[in-house]
């Protein structure tokens, strides 16, 4: 079932969307090489409490961080360890904020130091995917709609699109129907409508779109081994018109010139 939001719910939503994105313009200042995933896990844990919110991620059906972290070819849902981030290592973080009862997710890819020309291009598409899927999500389109504008502007130009994993609903519950495959045709899937907040979460490879769970039942990393860019924003269709939740804004304050 797909819950609508009212215009007060939605409104209630934006506290833990603020959150989010002022964590990720906190955790670019700290990416550098050097910098473990499980110390950027803790940042987060502590700034998202500072602020009044709760690390939904943390032992969400048993997961051990506050933060998924995505390393090179991680695709989704790697664990914070003491792996110390490397010159050259891309690292997705993807986290999901709960404050007063409502959920905002939100991913961005970083570069670490200086990156293969090659894999900083894929993030840019990657990134620039996200925007296609948001320019069509307005009210009357369909789901499908915003899954081939994604697909369509990567495979188009060479990449790899996943499809074991997809964007979701959000609201109370950091996954609510419907689902946002990054694959489909328009014209098929639920109809867009005010009330509707979504994640549209864009997860593209560098090589073949193939992807393998590891063992633990969480952690998926490509095939191929070649590396996977990850963005995603928080969205609101409200008023007949779509509103992203979150930004990339505090992002780009904190590291201006190695904003991707």
């Amino acid at each position: 079932m797909i819950y609508l939001k009212t215009p007060e719910q939605i409104h209630q939503m934006r506290p833990a969307a603020d959150i989010i994105s002022r964590l990720m313009g906190e955790l670019a200042s700290r990416i550098e090489p050097g910098v473990t995933t499980r110390k950027l896990d803790t940042i987060a844990r502590e700034f998202i409490h500072d602020n009044g919110g709760k690390p939904a991620c943390l032992g969400y059906e048993g997961f051990p961080g506050t933060l998924c972290i995505e390393v090179n070819e991680t695709v989704v849902h790697g664990f914070p360890s003491n792996y110390a981030l490397r010159e050259g290592d891309i690292i997705g973080i993807d986290t999901v904020v709960q404050k007063d009862g409502f959920m905002a997710d939100m991913c961005y890819t970083f570069a670490v130091g200086e990156v293969a020309p090659e894999v900083i291009e894929l993030c840019r598409v990657t990134r620039q995917s996200l925007l296609e899927g948001i320019a069509a999500c307005r009210p009357g389109a369909r789901i499908g709609d915003i899954a081939s504008a994604v697909q369509t502007y990567c495979e188009s130009r060479g990449y790899g699109v996943v499809r074991e994993m997809c964007g979701h609903g959000i609201g109370r519950d950091m996954h609510e129907s419907p689902e946002v495959p990054n694959y489909g045709r328009r014209g098929t899937g639920p109809v867009i409508r005010n009330g509707m907040c979504l994640c549209i979460e864009p997860m593209i490879t560098l090589g073949k779109r193939h992807i393998v769970i590891e063992p633990d039942g969480w952690q998926c990393r490509t095939r191929d081994r070649l590396p996977s860019a990850h963005y995603e924003h928080t969205l609101a269709v409200i008023d007949g018109r779509t509103e992203q939740l979150t930004t990339f804004d505090y992002i780009h304050q904190a590291i201006p010139d190695r904003f991707i």
